[in-house]
């Protein structure tokens, strides 16, 4: 694998009074985040965590209220500053950056979308779309011109005229998208920024930020407490929980082999045949004399179970490029279907939740 385009190396946060003496209490001594605040009177915002965010993928950072994700997304940029740790992009040490040099990579290398949209309410749309590069100090003609570029894209043409609050909540976010896309950083991140919205809407956001992603590739890392928005976004996911990571990988790696209980309850309820692809449960076998159908690698596994059509002995290619890339038979499918089922409920105060 290429060298990450951001790695988090070993990065603490503890909140207090005196953290620089509360961190060997926890990085040496192994104190619990709950014996922390009991005794210490100190919060435990992040504990050891090294993770590799590769160019041009969706790194996705989830779990549940409290676990530090929303901490961990504000440390890249340097809006929290760490305990220990280290934070590099692009090989240079984010930590060691002077106010100038932190100054050009909030303006120039990251943007930011927020959960709460963070549109200026007395600028139109088209002037919020523009922000980043009007501070830039572009020509206004210029960034006119690429702010109303991006606003088509997100589907506000017409609309550049408007303010935020003739707006639906679903428009108001396409503006925030509009502008960081502008800014034509290579990194987003992205702070529950669909969380806000509706259901039918938030999955509109969702489709309408992969197509983006296909075409520009960008580096993004996007913070949400849905599973589903999760499974859906993610080329790389990451679960917290107390401010330590749980498991981390590829979403159907996750899904398929979860670490423990705590991740066998947060992927229980999914549909896994739409969230499971044919590539995650394809096998090597020696070609079949004979195939009751054919899949894409990366179609879902309702797809496989159109193709089984309820045939006990079914035997499907998985295609790749053109090519048989492995098999699937029935029972892989059934076997793929079955969630795991070795852990008990983590109970009514660990629902996901906002």
């Amino acid at each position: 694998m290429s060298t990450p385009k951001i790695s988090i190396r070993n990065l603490y946060k503890i909140f207090g009074a005196r953290p620089g003496e509360a961190l060997p209490l926890v990085r040496d001594h192994g104190l619990s985040k709950a014996d922390l605040l009991e005794q210490h009177q100190h919060v435990l915002g992040l504990q050891d965590i090294s993770i590799g965010m590769q160019a041009g993928e969706i790194t996705v950072i989830m779990g549940l209220s409290g676990s530090g994700k929303s901490t961990l997304i504000r440390h890249l940029n340097r809006l929290i500053e760490p305990t220990a740790g280290e934070i590099l992009l692009d090989g240079r040490d984010v930590m060691a950056m002077g106010a100038a040099e932190l100054q050009a990579l909030r303006q120039n290398a990251m943007s930011m979308v927020f959960q709460k949209f963070a549109l200026l309410p007395h600028k139109t749309v088209l002037e919020n779309a523009a922000t980043a590069l009007k501070i830039r100090g572009m020509r206004r003609e210029a960034y006119e011109a690429e702010a109303r570029k991006w606003l088509a894209r997100v589907g506000l043409e017409g609309f550049e005229g408007r303010y935020p609050s003739q707006l639906s909540g679903g428009m108001q976010q396409r503006v925030g998208i509009a502008r960081a896309l502008a800014a034509d950083s290579g990194i987003l991140l992205m702070d529950e920024a669909f969380s806000a919205l509706d259901p039918l809407i938030r999955s509109d956001m969702q489709d309408l930020l992969l197509e983006l992603q296909a075409e520009l590739h960008k580096t993004i890392i996007f913070i949400t407490h849905d599973l589903d928005e999760a499974l859906k976004l993610a080329d790389h996911l990451v679960i917290l929980k107390d401010g330590a990571v749980v498991q981390q990988g590829a979403p159907q790696h996750i899904v398929m082999s979860p670490a423990g209980p705590y991740i066998e309850e947060f992927v229980r309820g999914i549909n896994r045949a739409r969230v499971l692809r044919a590539g995650a449960i394809a096998r090597q076998a020696a070609a079949a004399g004979s195939v009751s159908g054919q899949v894409d690698w990366n179609d879902t596994l309702e797809t496989v179970i159109e193709r089984v059509n309820r045939q006990p002995d079914a035997v499907i290619a998985v295609m790749r490029n053109g090519k048989v890339s492995g098999i699937i038979e029935t029972g892989d499918l059934l076997a793929a279907l079955l969630p795991c089922t070795s852990a008990p409920p983590l109970g009514r105060n660990t629902a996901i939740a906002s």
